[in-house]
């Protein structure tokens, strides 16, 4: 901790710093620059049309408006990586959502602030969501409590479980850094305040598209880019017993909305009412945003706390009674598409071909390059197993 003070006191006074970093003028890998200098995504899905929602192999993504920087998006990443963000100033967003694991942590709860005695990480209710794709969701964290990824960039920075910052304090922080006030001149036309940074956070997150894996390819016309055990695992995947596709649609593969599936409560943990905590609506106990499948076999463990390991055991509970692992002191109004019958519906084989279409969604071409230093000194936070050794 003294070693991060020490980096900190020295990153404000410039020592450790030289105005070396440049933020990037170019728009990332697969976005055009427009007329007012903001980027546009663009990929293959543009030259389709279809009506929203429609989950056909070629179908159209939504629009997204363009109306963040080259500058913006690059100063976002270095902010993302920058454990500045942090009260305490040893994790950073990139501690949650790692590179090297889908822009998740690998964890089935993810960590917070160190708890004040013990000096031990707090284990948070739920695990972290990846970011892949997440500029085209309409809800955000996993019971749907943001609406903008602006307001959700805020939640973990000023949560006192998470990165238990404030406004006042991130300002001060980042006013107190030459080199951020430099950089958010240049993107922002102005300092560092904490309107903008969860806009510069907004803006990287948008650049984090995943639409190149082999089903794009299969999805763009190369009947060859998925084996046949692929396909089959497709079939079933949005034919009418699994009815996978219901909810994850592709081709982003959710729809952003909030299902009831009876998932199983944590040993030792009162039952998880999602959504419900947030409202009156007994439809909403035990909701949960529909996550993307994209990236899906990179982001072990699964279901909101990790309840599962594998995707095997994921797509057999699916394929299960409904409601067989729910909490039993909850009345759920579980999704229609789980199906009622008793036991499985598809056969063992059908699930291993399930699983096996969902490693075909894989993609990290754009992932995100990691700064070798960030803007303030201090030492770019990924690990949180490293974390907790400093």
């Amino acid at each position: 901790m003294k070693r991060l003070i020490a980096l900190a006191l020295l990153s404000a006074s410039g020592m450790v710093l030289g105005n070396d970093i440049t933020l990037r003028s170019d728009c990332p890998p697969r976005f055009e620059k427009t007329e007012s200098n903001t980027c546009r995504f663009r990929s293959l899905y543009d030259f389709y049309d279809s009506p929203g929602q429609h989950g056909g192999v070629r179908s159209r993504l939504p629009s997204l408006d363009a109306k963040y920087t080259p500058e913006q998006m690059d100063l976002g990443r270095y902010l993302f990586f920058d454990p500045i963000l942090s009260g305490s100033g040893d994790m950073s967003c990139a501690s949650c959502h790692q590179p090297a694991k889908g822009l998740a942590d690998g964890l089935a709860q993810s960590q917070g602030q160190r708890q004040p005695g013990s000096g031990e990480r707090v284990r948070l209710p739920r695990g972290a969501p990846t970011l892949w794709n997440a500029a085209y969701l309409q809800r955000f964290m996993a019971d749907g409590r943001a609406a903008s990824l602006e307001e959700q960039a805020e939640l973990p920075l000023y949560s006192d479980l998470e990165m238990a910052n404030s406004p006042e304090r991130l300002e001060q922080s980042l006013n107190a850094s030459p080199e951020y006030r430099r950089l958010f001149q240049e993107a922002f036309g102005e300092p560092p305040t904490a309107g903008n940074v969860a806009t510069a956070l907004a803006a990287f997150e948008t650049t984090l598209m995943s639409f190149n894996s082999r089903y794009d390819r299969y999805a763009h016309g190369d009947t060859a880019a998925l084996t046949d055990q692929e396909i089959n695992g497709y079939n079933q995947f949005r034919g009418f017993v699994a009815r996978c596709s219901q909810c994850h649609v592709p081709p982003l593969f959710t729809d952003s909305e909030l299902a009831v599936v009876g998932s199983p409560g944590v040993s030792g943990r009162a039952p998880d009412l999602g959504a419900g905590e947030l409202s009156d609506d007994p439809d909403l106990v035990g909701a949960f945003r529909v996550p993307t499948l994209r990236n899906i076999s990179l982001t072990a463990p699964y279901f909101h706390a990790g309840q599962f390991s594998s995707l095997d055991d994921t797509v057999h509970f699916y394929n299960d009674t409904r409601g067989h692992s729910a909490p039993q002191d909850l009345k759920l109004r579980i999704h229609w598409h789980i199906h009622m019958t008793d036991g499985p519906q598809l056969s063992e084989q059908d699930e291993k071909d399930i699983v096996a279409f969902l490693k075909a969604l894989e993609d990290e071409s754009q992932t995100p390059d990691i700064p070798e230093r960030v803007p303030s000194g201090l030492p770019v936070t990924i690990d949180m197993e490293n974390i907790n050794e400093q």
